[in-house]
């Protein structure tokens, strides 16, 4: 399954909430979902990608780490990926996506009942926030690289 229809499912299943085990679940779905991203873009995207591409892998996983889901591992919808389709397009999502995940951990942290909750929440948000940075880099550097080559084309 391609990178967008995996990013879009995924904000699907997020926006769905449910109890705060199952939000914490979907937060993690999308942690391991950046971190496949990333992957696959270290390997496979453009040249300029490639180092940030590496970093948001890192973040990922440490998300991922933080929101280790209670009982047996879900299988990871990331598993799915099989390709990126539009670099762009599909860092723009996930950029959205990252953005509304950090907003549910946000409402969760403030109802946490519990201190090992709250800073489980405070963790992955600071994780989702970072991870985000990488995505808005890369898209600038994306933007930066169409510049070029338009100045190039024009000239």
């Amino acid at each position: 399954m391609d990178a967008v229809r995996l990013i879009v499912t995924s904000g699907r299943a997020l926006a769905a909430g449910g109890e705060v085990p199952d939000v914490l679940t979907e937060v993690w779905q999308v942690q391991a979902l950046a971190q496949a991203i990333g992957s696959r873009l270290a390997l496979h995207g453009p040249p300029e990608l490639r180092g940030e591409a590496v970093g948001l892998s890192e973040l990922a996983a440490r998300g991922c780490g933080v929101l280790r889901p209670g009982g047996p591992a879900p299988g990871a919808r990331a598993d799915q990926l099989t390709e990126l389709g539009d670099a762009r397009q599909a860092l723009m999502r996930l950029g959205t996506l990252l953005g509304e995940t950090g907003i549910a951990l946000v409402g969760i942290a403030c109802a946490a009942d519990d201190e090992a909750t709250y800073w489980q929440c405070v963790e992955a948000i600071d994780a989702a926030d970072e991870s985000r940075d990488r995505v808005l880099e890369m898209l600038r550097k994306l933007a930066e690289r169409d510049g070029e080559l338009l100045e190039r084309e024009a000239g």
